[in-house]
């Protein structure tokens, strides 16, 4: 993960720190990060309010999915599913990724 310096980049969706946030950002919430890499990520998203909406609505996206996996308990996806939703999301990283 690179160093993050506070002086002001251009954050946002172009932004090759942001976008390396953005992909760790699942990580951080489920507390899959080392200290170190978490550190980077909270200095950066202190003065970068696109990373910082991110975050937020990755953290409703998981509160949703929570309330929802409550309230129905889903039957396992068959392999071929699983699969198949997995190539999407590489795929629309890959997109945002190359944007």
């Amino acid at each position: 993960m690179t160093r993050h310096s506070h002086s002001h980049h251009a954050h946002g969706q172009r932004d090759p720190r942001c976008l390396e946030i953005f992909a760790r950002l699942s990580e951080y919430l489920d507390g899959e990060l080392d200290e170190m890499d978490c550190r980077l990520i909270e200095e950066h998203i202190q003065d970068c309010a696109p990373c910082v909406e991110f975050l937020r609505s990755l953290r409703r996206s998981i509160e949703a999915a929570h309330t929802y996996a409550a309230q129905v308990e889903p039957s396992q996806l068959p392999p071929e599913v699983e699969s198949r939703l997995k190539q999407a999301w590489q795929e629309a990283l890959r997109r945002r990724k190359s944007a």
